[in-house]
């Protein structure tokens, strides 16, 4: 298993700990270089900047993802480590040490699970960590110093999460079927395997696009990419509200309702009967028949 230890600052690491979130956003500045290369479920670890020469905590890895730092705010908010999309951007010039026009894109490591020590439980770096690391270092756990890391690690994760040391670890496609993901991994994931188009129409224009839920969270649809479609954000209202809905045929169906109640729609029936415009290249991502079915028997106005 290979394991990644990132750098962080001591504020954005303060900041969260107070909040024990269920996933962050431990975001870079630049978006030009990724840092960690790692399959979903991995472990990230946190290690403060020097003088503070410890690893803090750390969570399991869902996705990278560059984005639009005011996309990376709507997604996880506060579990960016800042109380507000200004601090955010303020930070970003901060790191980049030069003004910041528009809106800059940053390089997105979304964690699940996070866990914060406190200072007591704080782990000394490794014997071969160098002091002019900047962004952070890989480990291999079939490799001694990887190896009594995280053995270090999973003592102190026993007592809060005796699951990830006794389950057998899921890694890739396996671990986001199964993990408890949060609403702002599920709004990157979904995000990506649509390759950042309106599954409708095509559209490209990231900042109207929108992650919706087939089933809803609060209808007990799980925060799983299955259950997932990136949609424009006029076609996310009208599928919220059952005017559209996609058959177990991925064909786009549009309700007689909207011309009954609105004397419109020429927009949207142009597009009833066609197959979806953009669909995930992956099998695990695509729209899972169970949840079409949910939606088609309980949302869609007929």
């Amino acid at each position: 298993m290979k394991l990644w230890v990132g750098v962080t600052d001591r504020n954005w690491f303060e900041f969260l700990r107070a909040r024990a979130p269920e996933e962050v956003n431990f975001w870079q500045p630049s978006a030009k270089r990724r840092a960690a290369m790692l399959e979903a479920g991995a472990p990230f670890l946190f290690k403060l900047h020097a003088p503070h020469n410890f690893i803090v905590g750390g969570g399991f890895f869902v996705r990278y993802s560059a984005l639009p730092a005011r996309l990376a705010w709507e997604a996880f908010g506060l579990n960016n480590g800042v109380a507000d999309y200004a601090a955010l951007r303020r930070r970003v010039e901060q790191y980049r040490a030069e003004p910041v026009a528009g809106d800059p894109e940053i390089g997105c490591n979304v964690l699940n699970r996070p866990f914060f020590w406190q200072e007591e439980a704080w782990i000394p770096v490794p014997a071969d960590w160098a002091p002019n690391i900047v962004q952070g270092k890989g480990y291999a756990s079939s490799e001694p110093a990887g190896a009594r890391l995280w053995s270090a690690v999973l003592e102190r994760l026993e007592p809060v999460m005796p699951e990830q040391v006794t389950d057998s670890p899921r890694f890739g496609a396996d671990y986001l079927t199964h993990a408890r993901l949060g609403q702002g991994a599920f709004r990157v994931l979904v995000t990506d395997a649509y390759q950042r188009r309106c599954a409708i129409t095509g559209e490209r224009t990231l900042p109207v696009l929108e992650a919706a839920h087939i089933r809803p969270y609060a209808e007990n649809g799980p925060h799983l990419t299955s259950n997932g479609l990136l949609l424009r954000s006029d076609l996310h209202t009208l599928f919220d509200r059952g005017y559209i809905t996609i058959a177990d045929d991925l064909r786009v169906q549009v309700s007689r309702r909207i011309r009954e109640e609105f004397a419109n729609g020429r927009e949207y029936y142009q597009h009833h009967g066609q197959l979806l415009a953009v669909r995930p290249g992956s099998r695990h991502d695509m729209p899972a028949p169970d949840f079409l079915r949910w939606h088609n028997e309980s949302r869609f106005l007929g």
